[in-house]
């Protein structure tokens, strides 16, 4: 067969052509499929963007709310010593002329830093009379009562703090228990 003859057959016979076409995708069809598939790619990434963008945004927040913590916690042991001092004097003491000026000091220093703690966001945390929250208290012992309910703060040994939402310092407490029969 000469070419010329080859190229009449193939023209003459439909089958042939639809055999060599089949095998060939629609390159419409494959472009519209690329272009979806890159379209997706693209609102992924976007998503992506705002998501690392909005974890950012929550993590600097954080940082500059809670900056303070570890100043705070160090601070606390000031204010811890403060109110020891003016638990430690007697009561006949405090109506002394030559030292009432020196508590009135002492009362005021612990006062202003008391103000300072609630302008940045720090609490005291309530415990005597509160159920033992783990996440708030920490129990150092177990006193029997039969006034309080077990489980129960009967005691606070050293006061716990919050800064915003997060605990700065655990209340270190005694929690009731039920009386040995």
């Amino acid at each position: 067969m000469s070419a010329e003859e080859i190229d009449a057959n193939e023209v003459e016979n439909p089958a042939v052509t639809e055999q060599a076409e089949a095998p060939t995708e629609n390159p419409l069809a494959k472009l519209q499929d690329e272009l979806e598939k890159l379209r997706n790619d693209v609102l992924y990434a976007q998503a992506e963007t705002q998501n690392v963008r909005r974890r950012l945004e929550k993590e600097k927040a954080d940082a500059s709310a809670y900056a303070a913590t570890g100043f705070a916690r160090d601070m606390l042991s000031v204010a811890d010593n403060l109110a020891r001092a003016l638990a430690a004097i007697p009561a006949d003491l405090r109506e002394d002329e030559r030292v009432k000026s020196l508590l009135t000091g002492i009362d005021m220093t612990a006062k202003e830093l008391d103000n300072v703690f609630q302008r940045n966001g720090i609490t005291k945390i309530e415990a005597v009379g509160e159920k033992l929250d783990p996440n708030r208290h920490q129990a150092m012992l177990e006193i029997p009562s039969a006034d309080a309910e077990p489980g129960t703060v009967v005691q606070e040994m050293q006061g716990g703090y919050m800064i915003k939402d997060r605990l700065l310092r655990p209340a270190l407490v005694a929690v009731a228990k039920a009386p040995d029969a």
